[in-house]
Order: structure tokens, then sequence, then C-alpha cells
């Protein structure tokens, strides 16, 4: 698939002097939430779990248009792992204003769609929680310490397969449910110390896994939708970075559709 650029970014940067830990930053919406962040003078911890050669490509990248960046290894549902990655990016790039959750630890992707009839709770166990330790582990390590700051930013990269629950997709629409209402909830408790919470739900999107299995069933639901595409992950991006500058202030609690129209609540 070929990388799309974004459009329309003038010379102000939205992030300027910004700290962001992105998880899931070596491919997909992550890596490409890293690369804008950075273009918009952001410092980007690109995290990954088992590609650090993508994750070194993505700092390289970044690097070499001029920005700053961290490749950090750490599996999302290790909480040893979180801490020791945590800490090394607040020692080498500063104090993190923005968590983006992005990676899952769902060890088994084709558990992700199948008939109930046909399920197994062993699956559903895997991807209910697998998808729910993406952001839970994170935030659960990242969010005392901006309590204690009195500032910061979580963002989850959820799915709109939790709203529209098509035929086949019980065990992803649930994990994707429960991390939706775990971020409701952390609205409520974490908005009085002074920390945002959003959720941003990508439609259907053109990524690596995406496009290798079913490239032309997605061009087929891209021309049916109002902006007759589907996403790209820099258009998931874009969203994030919205939901991260400080013109954004006022905005919690918030469920951001990303979907080319494809949701109309």
């Amino acid at each position: 698939m070929a990388e799309t650029s974004i459009t329309g970014v003038g010379s102000t940067q939205l992030l300027p002097g910004h700290v962001a830990l992105i998880t899931g930053a070596s491919r997909g919406i992550g890596a490409a939430t890293a690369r804008l962040f950075a273009r918009h003078g952001a410092a980007v911890a690109v995290n990954y779990h088992a590609s650090p050669e993508r994750a070194r490509q993505v700092v390289a990248s970044i690097e070499a248009d001029g920005g700053r960046a961290l490749a950090v290894q750490a599996s999302v549902d290790n909480p040893a792992q979180i801490m020791a990655m945590v800490q090394e990016v607040e020692q080498k790039l500063g104090s993190i204003d923005t968590l983006v959750m992005n990676a899952t630890a769902v060890h088994d992707n084709t558990a992700l769609f199948g008939s109930f009839l046909e399920s197994n709770w062993e699956a559903y166990q895997d991807v209910v929680l697998g998808e729910l330790a993406g952001i839970y582990h994170p935030a659960r390590v990242l969010a005392p310490l901006m309590v204690e700051r009195k500032r910061g930013n979580l963002i989850a990269v959820s799915s709109l397969i939790a709203r529209r629950t098509p035929s086949g997709s019980g065990s992803h629409a649930a994990g994707k449910a429960s991390v939706e209402a775990l971020m409701k909830v952390l609205t409520s408790e974490l908005g009085p110390h002074g920390i945002r919470v959003n959720v941003v739900a990508p439609g259907l999107t053109e990524t690596e896994a995406s496009a290798g299995v079913m490239s032309e069933r997605l061009q087929q639901v891209g021309a049916t939708l109002p902006l007759r595409r589907i996403g790209q992950p820099e258009d998931i991006a874009g969203a994030i970075l919205l939901l991260a500058t400080d013109e954004a202030r006022y905005l919690t609690g918030n469920y951001l559709a990303v979907g080319g129209g494809s949701y109309l609540p």
C-alpha cells in the first residue's frame, strides 16, 4: 500500500514542546500518528512490541524531517514493561502530555471475526481482554503521573464496529465496547484532575493487515460511502491530532467517529 501524505498542513505547528507516547506505532495508524505529531512539533515515543526494525524506520523518517522521536519496546499487557517504557520516555523526551492507546494485546487476530455459533469462550476472552488491556494497562501506569501534574490527555483508538456491530463481529465489537465504557468512566474520574479523555473510532481503514486480506472488498465498500473511499491511516491520525491540541482543551468525554460518513448517529 502506498503511503499518502497529509495535505493542507501549513507552517504553524500545533504541538510545539509536546511529548506524546503512542502505542502500536511501528505501522499503520500508530505510525501515521507518530509522523503527524512530530511534524507538528511533538517529541514522539514510538512504542512497539515485536517490530523493532519497523519502529526504527518510523523514528528515522521523523528525524530525517527534523523531528524528535524515540523507539521504545513494551507489550501493552505487561505493567512492568510499560512502567520501564514510561520512565525511559520521560527521562529522554520529557513529561508525557498525551498517551495515544492504539495497540492491543490480542494474541489471535483470526478470532476477531467469526460466527457466534461457531465460537468458543477462549477465543472471545482473548479478543475482549486483549483489546481492553491495551487501554487499561498503559492508562493505569500513566494516569497517576498525570494526576500529580494536574494535566494530561488520554486518547483511545476504538472502532466503529462497536456501534455498527455487523454479523460475525461479536468478539471484536464486545472488546471495543468495553474500551469505550472504560474511557467514559475515566472521563468522570480524571477530569477533576485536569486530564482529558477521548475516543477516536475509525471506520474501515486501509492498513497492511486489512489490505492484504480483503483489498477488493475494501474498495467495493469504499465506493458506497458518502466520501466514496475507505479511510487511510493518515485520516485517523488527523483526528487524533485534533484531540491532542491545546485548541481542543475543553473537549473531553467525546466519541469521534472517523468513517467517511459510514456512521451517522
